[in-house]
């Protein structure tokens, strides 16, 4: 049989969003290389014989170069191997799919682009946050906060997103005082509403909503756990009223994912 990768976005952290396409790949793989952020109940989707390898990156501590993983899945592949590199959320949001892609590309190797529910989105969901609402929020940007101290200013853009309804901040736990502030700075009101949601869709949620200004402080205060998305705009007053989904469960009766 010939060799195939796939990348496969594995959802925002619970294995039962995880999409139809990537739980019939995940099923038939021989290998999978999988990440720190996805749901470790789908590693019992893969064929008993699948070889299964944790790969992932944490804040302090990488356990493969990217590179080494670029390698192991083409020289998994040209064993004619069927490759799941299993990635939270999807592969192509913060997640180095395109880096590995065009290192399959180099190779000659085959592969395929499976798209996943981006925590972008969904952890925002699962805290009773749309990412748009009419009347009230017609766009959305993403953004990681990994490089909001860069000393390039052409990085990351802060005054131009200041001005987008709603801003979507991942990976900004440790930075979202100097975030804030840049906001505050480039004309976001002090008082907009803003919310983090730490280890969002799972039974560790935790939600702190507070104003722009006054975030960075109860984030501190809470010792808010990461990994955590940050919205911030008007969409995030939603949050007291939608706020629908308990970590414990009762909000509604989850099927196993075998079901």
């Amino acid at each position: 049989m010939t060799g195939k990768a796939y990348l496969v976005g594995g959802g925002p952290g619970r294995a039962d969003l995880i999409t139809v396409r990537g739980l019939h790949i995940l099923r038939q793989a021989d290998v999978v290389l999988y990440d720190h952020l996805i749901a470790r109940e789908l590693l019992d989707e893969a064929p008993p014989h699948a070889e299964r390898l944790f790969v992932g990156k944490g804040p302090r501590h990488h356990i493969a170069e990217q590179s080494q993983i670029n390698d192991l899945m083409i020289a998994r592949v040209r064993d004619g191997k069927q490759v799941v590199r299993l990635k939270g959320g999807d592969p192509f949001v913060f997640g180095h799919g395109a880096e590995e892609v065009l290192a399959l590309c180099e190779a000659g190797a085959p592969f395929e682009i499976v798209p996943g529910v981006s925590s972008a989105v969904a952890v925002p969901a699962y805290a009773g946050v749309p990412v748009t609402h009419r009347g009230v929020s017609s766009a959305f940007a993403v953004v990681t906060g990994h490089n909001a101290a860069d000393a390039d200013p052409t990085t990351v853009d802060w005054a131009t997103l200041a001005r987008v309804p709603t801003l979507i901040i991942l990976m900004g736990v440790k930075r979202i005082r100097q975030i804030a502030d840049m906001l505050i700075a480039a004309g976001r009101a002090p008082q907009t509403p803003a919310v983090a949601i730490s280890w969002g869709v799972t039974d560790q949620q935790q939600v702190v909503r507070e104003t722009l200004a006054n975030l960075p402080s109860a984030i501190a205060g809470r010792r808010l756990p990461t990994p955590a998305v940050i919205v911030v705009g008007e969409v995030a007053a939603l949050a007291d009223t939608l706020n629908w989904f308990r970590p414990d469960g009762s909000a509604a009766g989850f099927p196993p994912l075998t079901e």
